[in-house]
């Protein structure tokens, strides 16, 4: 499974969702606080492109360890990849984001994933993944909202 790809319509501006999309060690100030995957806390290393946030989801001991490896402001590209011990059943993963208004009330997230995994997980490893982005999906949607709120 080399690759996964997916669009997003947000009905919300692309500017509060690319926000928080930078701000990259923020993630758990608009992660959902319910649901299947709840993060306890975050850790980082670093700033800007090169920082690694260690993301601590509840019910799991070892930490989800991502590395920013390109924020384009002006293309509103942001690429990261999984680095350390990554999650069962991945070997590889890196992922590029990119953000696109529509008009001024709704954007689309282009998500691709470049991954491997060990042989026999590819379908479980891709339905983790496409759960995981809509999980991201709605948290972006809900922050962006909530930063549009006086």
């Amino acid at each position: 499974m080399p690759e996964i790809t997916s669009s997003y319509v947000l009905a919300v501006p692309a500017e509060p969702v690319w926000r928080l999309l930078a701000d990259f060690g923020a993630i758990q100030e608009w992660w959902p606080t319910t649901g299947p995957l709840q993060i306890d806390h975050v850790q980082t290393e670093g700033q800007g492109v090169g920082m690694i946030r260690h993301v601590y989801n509840k019910g799991i001991p070892r930490p989800v360890s991502e590395r920013l490896d390109l924020l384009d402001q002006a293309s509103r590209t942001i690429v990261l990849s999984i680095v350390g011990q990554r999650p069962p059943g991945i070997t590889a993963y890196v992922a590029i984001g990119r953000l696109t208004e529509i008009d001024t009330a709704s954007c689309r997230l282009d998500y691709r994933a470049l991954i491997t995994t060990e042989e026999g997980r590819e379908e479980r490893v891709r339905d983790g993944v496409l759960k995981t982005w809509s999980i991201m999906i709605q948290g972006l949607g809900n922050g962006a909202r909530l930063m549009g709120r006086p």
